[in-house]
């Protein structure tokens, strides 16, 4: 525990030197879950080929690579995306262990909410994503029109779906962003109403910026969520009375 000032407040220095302390140790929490996931890459790239091959009626079964690290490359960063995954109980928790000092000993309570919820709305994300996948995929394939023939790398491909499975669960704990500002009292549930319209034309210019895959399944099935959980947020805040 980091030493505090006599008005039992962390100064700014001691502030930087705690969180260092919960980034090194979600470092190496990541570090360890993809040096795991490694092993596991050769899998998780087959159950994702799982999705192209269903798009292309398994006219395209494998996937390219042009240099002789391309194939190690890309499994490290499957690997590296896995553990990030993996790890997000860890460095949701160190997260919130560095923020609680700021909170009233009664709202440091939503500590295993939070944490839970952050869980959920993240994997409902990931779950959401790869619902998506074969309509984005099949929209971006016959984009160009017939003249144009698919040849992918892996790289680009795996890259493209990771990255929306961690767009999707990034903009999914949306409600626990609106959620935490409403206990620190920066934003109010009479705020939110007010700023209503404003909020939905921000999330879906939100939405078509973040999604990778810039198609329009993407883009609504990430914005309707968020404005629904936006809703929510209110309801919950009425309910704290925030």
């Amino acid at each position: 525990m980091s030493p505090k000032g006599s008005d039992g407040r962390m100064t700014v220095f001691e502030h930087l030197a705690e969180l260092r302390r919960r980034i090194l140790i979600s470092i190496v929490v990541i570090v360890g879950t993809a040096s795991l996931c490694y092993w596991f890459a050769p899998d998780i790239i087959r159950f994702f080929l799982h999705y192209y091959r269903d798009v292309t009626h398994g006219k395209k079964n494998q996937f390219i690579f042009t240099g002789p690290l391309d194939a190690f490359v890309t499994r490290l960063k499957v690997a590296t995306y896995a553990g990030i995954l993996l790890a997000l109980p860890v460095w949701l928790w160190q997260l919130w262990r560095f923020i609680t000092p700021g909170l009233s000993k009664r709202e440091k309570k939503y500590a295993v909410p939070f944490v839970l919820s952050s869980l959920v709305l993240f994997a409902a994300g990931g779950v959401v994503a790869m619902a998506i996948l074969p309509k984005a995929l099949d929209f971006l394939l016959k984009a160009g029109g017939s003249e144009l023939t698919p040849f992918l790398t892996a790289d680009r491909y795996l890259t493209l779906v990771l990255l929306m499975i961690l767009a999707f669960g990034l903009a999914f704990e949306f409600p626990v962003v609106l959620v935490f500002l409403l206990l620190a009292r920066v934003i109010t549930t009479k705020g939110l109403r007010r700023r209503r319209r404003y909020a939905i034309v921000g999330i879906f210019a939100f939405a078509a910026i973040i999604t990778p895959s810039q198609d329009p399944y993407s883009l609504f099935f990430m914005a309707i969520p968020m404005c629904l959980f936006y809703e929510g947020s209110i309801i919950i805040g009425r309910i704290m009375k925030r």
